[in-house]
């Protein structure tokens, strides 16, 4: 059997038409029947890799250098401001 994905626009051929809305039903039913158990496990993947990742960027510019200066400027100013 062979499935158009466009109705026959003919007026005479309607039962034609009511057998392509049928079959169409069918397919997005077995679309939907369809079991997707493997892309919460891939989705969850990618995020604790990109999560990873951003905690190793996040860690490097927190320990650089230039932001350990800058962290212990604000302390003594605080510490300056208070004494």
């Amino acid at each position: 059997m062979t499935v158009t994905l466009i109705p026959p626009t003919d007026p005479a051929s309607a039962p034609a038409v009511s057998r392509w809305r049928g079959s169409l039903r069918r397919r997005w039913a077995l679309l939907r029947a369809r079991s997707e158990a493997g892309m919460s496990t891939a989705e969850y993947a990618v995020g604790t890799v990109a999560a990873c990742a951003f905690a190793a960027v996040l860690y490097r510019v927190v320990t650089g250098g230039s932001v350990v200066t800058a962290l212990g400027h604000l302390v003594q100013r605080a510490l300056e401001t208070l004494s």
